[in-house]
């Protein structure tokens, strides 16, 4: 074995950095209400109140409804700044069912929610997550997973980590893994179980060979991957039809963004450590 090579060797890092609070989805309360409406056309945002006027809604003076303007002689209810949020979030858990219909991990997002709401910026790490992201790696069948690729690599190259060549065996890993699909919840079910809006991409990943042992022809190795997501939203995600076209989406965008608001965006953090076997070919 390398004198060099000490075990854990990180195999991967993506050039988007951990913990990047400057990025673009990371920002709140920096939008003012010309630029909402007019800039983005964020005009009708909610069911239930009006965050620009801070009223609450009902049949009778909300826009989207048929029955808008019937009473105009009634005065609409006012609400304070913390009355309004929390009618928006109340909205939100509501209308997020159609993201996570079923499976163990559809209650989520409304803990996400809540952790937005209690306005601390601070980062979200729950045992579900974690278990969550480790069955997105061990049951991803895509050939090009970076799961696949490291058993695929192991199979012809392990017996390196016990020569010269440790090094390039790691070099090897390395340059596989850079051009394999890194784990994220895209698949058609995270579109319902709750993980495709909770973790809607995976903004950074960290690859590490925590172990490899070999024994005669076979070896066994272990695998440690660390992933953060940004729970945010940019302008380029709310102009995208994706979701702009879901009311989840604009609510979320202007508790936020808007100033009146401002309610901090937070880091979810994720990982996962997998055993890997195999033998050599």
């Amino acid at each position: 074995m390398s004198e060099s090579l000490r075990f854990p060797v990180t195999l991967f890092t993506t050039t988007k950095r951990f913990n990047d609070f400057g990025a673009p989805d990371m920002r709140y309360g920096d939008l003012s209400e010309s630029t909402l409406k007019h800039s983005l056309g964020l005009i009708n945002i909610s069911n239930v109140v009006d965050p620009y006027r801070l009223v609450q809604l009902t049949p009778f003076n909300n826009p989207q409804s048929p029955f808008a303007g019937v009473y105009i002689h009634r005065q609409p209810k006012t609400l304070t700044v913390r009355e309004c949020a929390g009618l928006l979030f109340d909205e939100m858990k509501k209308i997020s069912l159609p993201f996570s219909l079923y499976g163990q991990y559809r209650h989520l997002i409304n803990q996400m929610l809540a952790h937005m709401q209690n306005n601390t910026g601070t980062a979200f790490i729950n045992g579900q997550l974690h278990l969550a992201y480790k069955n997105q790696i061990l049951n991803d069948r895509n050939t090009n997973s970076t799961r696949n690729t490291i058993i695929k690599v192991l199979n012809r190259h392990a017996s390196w980590i016990n020569n010269a060549k440790a090094d390039t065996l790691i070099r090897e890993l390395a340059e596989n893994i850079h051009s394999s699909m890194l784990p994220k919840f895209h698949a058609f079910a995270d579109q319902f179980n709750g993980m495709g809006v909770t973790v809607h991409d995976v903004h950074a990943t960290k690859i590490d060979l925590i172990e490899l042992e070999l024994r005669q022809n076979r070896w066994r190795a272990r695998v440690k991957y660390t992933a953060q997501d940004h729970f945010g939203l940019d302008i380029s995600d709310i102009q995208n039809k994706k979701f702009r076209q879901f009311q989840f989406f604009k609510i979320w965008f202007i508790l936020q963004r808007f100033e009146r608001f401002g309610f901090r965006p937070f880091m979810t953090n994720m990982e996962a450590t997998i055993d890997l076997e195999g033998a050599l070919l």
